[in-house]
């Protein structure tokens, strides 16, 4: 089911937004600082109803689904995540399986596929209040996957990661959008967006500046336009990197 924000407006925030996010795409939304890429995620995600226009999930208004199924649908990951009770690592992953009722063999199994794909298999045991700001990070976004929701939202979810689980987490990402899953991140780096992206919506002062393959939406007079830089790209396929200057 395909995921469509049709003219979100948020008054002050963003203004006139109209994008498509098909389901077996890994999608990066990406801008400078306070155009909209927050708002427009947690508009997504149906956590703020917008002042017109409407997000819709297949043929439904996401405003007409209840909080349960739109927590089955849809997961999703803040820019700086709460933990009100310092659990333990498996016992907050495994909170993600609220909204499903299911047995608790296939909550402990998709809680433990979710632990080994975030490399915190061996952390498993120890409280949240212990942990790094990477491994925290990770250990939230575990949350998410543990629901094994169609549609994963994360805003800048690399952001406190080193580069190997950086790199593991985007392979993920590709992994989930290829078994059918639809996959929103925010990033701010351009060249991860670039190389591991299918599809790229550039936010510039709440509206869309540009949309679509990577290569088109972050074309080098895009990067002038909305960034105020003089780039260029260097490298080709899935290894380009950004030169400034």
């Amino acid at each position: 089911m395909d995921l469509v924000a049709d003219a979100v407006t948020m008054v002050g925030r963003l203004r006139d937004v109209r994008v498509g996010l098909s389901p077996g795409r890994l999608t990066a939304i990406c801008g400078p600082n306070g155009a909209g890429k927050s708002t427009l995620l947690s508009a997504l995600a149906g956590l703020e109803e917008p002042d017109g226009g409407h997000v819709s999930l297949g043929q439904h208004r996401l405003a007409e689904l209840t909080a349960r199924e739109r927590a089955i649908a849809i997961g999703y990951l803040p820019q700086a995540g709460e933990v009100a009770w310092n659990v333990t690592v498996e016992t907050l992953v495994r909170l993600g399986r609220l909204p499903h009722r299911t047995p608790m063999r296939i909550d402990a199994a998709a809680t433990m596929a979710a632990l080994q794909a975030l490399d915190l298999t061996g952390l498993a045991g120890r409280e949240v209040g212990t942990l790094s700001g990477g491994e925290r990070a990770r250990a939230l976004l575990a949350r998410v996957l543990a629901g094994q929701p169609r549609w994963i939202l994360a805003d800048e979810p690399l952001a406190a990661l080193d580069l190997a689980h950086q790199q593991a987490l985007l392979a993920h990402f590709r992994r989930l959008a290829g078994q059918g899953v639809g996959v929103v991140v925010v990033l701010h780096d351009l060249a991860l967006a670039m190389n591991h992206a299918d599809h790229v919506i550039v936010l510039d002062r709440g509206t869309v500046a540009a949309n679509g393959a990577p290569h088109l939406a972050l074309a080098e007079g895009v990067l002038a336009g909305v960034w105020g830089v003089k780039a260029r790209w260097v490298g080709d396929g899935r290894t380009r990197a950004l030169a400034i200057g």
